[in-house]
């Protein structure tokens, strides 16, 4: 068993041989925690909120940056604020690129400098917000972007579920 929450033995070996309404049960027990988990962090995300908002009130952008499932949700959850909340200064950046999106990219996690290049594409700077999401708060591509982002001002933030995972002592608002 790993002392990271990510790494650890749920207790759903063979999960495979399991009923279909067992599944089900086990599922929405785990959502049930999502949930639950979101409401322990509300504080914390309303300060992240309180800090980015006067940025991109003046114009800056928030930018997730995330690799694999991360970088999917960050992605996705960017192309749907234009749609429903009328902006399109929210970004979606993934380790791998837009390929990533639809299969695996082997490595693209642990490519620290093109974490910087995708920033410097964007022309990332001091106006804008930067979030890392990494489950196991320890991607090297993740890690990279936000310390970049540090270095060139922009405000950060990121997501883990690993308390005191490296991700937490590199941004200004951590989320566990």
């Amino acid at each position: 068993m790993s002392e990271w929450i990510t790494e650890a033995d749920a207790g759903y070996g063979a999960i495979e041989t399991w009923e279909t309404v067992a599944l089900l049960e086990v599922m929405h027990a785990e959502d049930k925690k999502a949930v639950e988990a979101v409401g322990a962090v509300l504080p914390q995300i309303a300060a992240f909120v309180e800090a980015l908002l006067p940025r991109l009130r003046a114009g800056g952008r928030l930018i997730y940056v995330g690799a694999g499932t991360s970088g999917r949700l960050g992605v996705l959850d960017a192309a749907e604020c234009l749609p429903t909340f009328g902006t399109n200064q929210v970004l979606g950046v993934i380790a791998g690129g837009e390929e990533a999106l639809r299969r695996p990219v082997e490595a693209a996690e642990d490519n620290e400098e093109k974490a910087v290049q995708d920033l410097q594409a964007l022309a990332c700077g001091a106006g804008d917000v930067v979030f890392g999401i990494s489950a196991s708060g320890r991607t090297p591509y993740v890690l990279s972007a936000v310390r970049y982002a540090r270095s060139v001002g922009a405000l950060t933030g990121a997501f883990t579920a690993n308390p005191g995972a490296p991700l937490t002592t590199l941004v200004e608002h951590p989320i566990v």
